[in-house]
């Protein structure tokens, strides 16, 4: 893995994991697409590390003050929202863990461009046609489940763990604004019981530690960035745009992948 190599996963799993476009799919393409080698575990414990540490850096203090209330008053707004929290990290975190196995079945670029293009239509049937009258603080148990369940099918490359969560949150009525930032709250713990888990492996592995925390690092600053300027682009636009995103790009990749067999 060289350094340019490794600064260019940093920055697509940094743009990917926080934008609805699936970090999943873009890190199983980038190989394909270019011919490199699978960069294996190693490095997808890098750069989960990497944008895990953005999303708490990022919420540090929402966190600090949800779990201070979750724990000592959870009748009050933050503490419901600390626990409707943990409703919905439950499905995902569990069937992470059980389904983690298959995770190679479903890496096969024709079927990732179709879940890019179906999740992509959803998306935007979703933004377009959902209700907009719920904010962060008016979540209820039944979305939050909802939510985390959803988040079980972001294991098929393509379909984006932000994707599906910020779809379901919009047919369910929660604004662009209170999805976005549910998303990233809830992202945290699973991102990082994933880097977690997977970290299980590496005293049996070789690290190039220098690639491994170039990519780390560049995960890092870059999903900072890039949970900044959704949160921003959210409070004027819509998903629109990633929908369009979504459906070029599988659109590509079906046919190169016909073209290649």
């Amino acid at each position: 893995m060289s350094i340019i190599q490794a600064v260019i996963y940093g920055i697509v799993q940094g743009i990917a994991e926080f934008l609805p476009i699936s970090s999943t799919a873009h890190l199983a393409l980038l190989p394909w697409l270019f011919g490199w080698n699978d960069p294996g575990v190693v490095f997808d414990v890098a750069l989960h590390l990497g944008t895990a540490a953005a999303v708490i850096l990022l919420f540090f203090k929402d966190w600090l003050r949800l779990i201070k209330a979750g724990l000592t008053k959870p009748k009050t707004e933050d503490g419901r929202l600390f626990w409707l929290l943990v409703l919905a990290t439950v499905p995902g975190a569990l069937f992470g863990v059980l389904l983690d196995k298959y995770m190679e079945n479903f890496r096969n670029a024709a079927l990732i461009g179709v879940m890019l293009i179906i999740m992509g239509i959803g998306l935007y049937v979703a933004d377009k046609y959902g209700k907009k009258d719920t904010g962060l603080m008016q979540t209820g148990i039944k979305q939050s489940l909802l939510i985390g369940i959803a988040q079980i099918f972001a294991i098929i490359p393509g379909v984006s763990r932000s994707g599906i969560t910020m779809t379901a949150g919009r047919i369910m009525g929660m604004t662009r604004e209170s999805i976005a930032k549910f998303t990233f709250l809830m992202s945290a713990p699973i991102i990082l019981g994933d880097a977690l888990y997977h970290a299980k492996d590496l005293p049996l592995l070789h690290i190039d530690k220098l690639p491994f925390l170039t990519a780390m690092i560049t995960a890092a600053v870059v999903g900072t960035l890039s949970i900044k300027f959704l949160l921003n682009y959210l409070k004027r636009h819509g998903f629109g745009i990633f929908a369009i995103y979504r459906f070029l790009l599988g659109a590509f990749i079906i046919v190169l992948y016909f073209m290649r067999r």
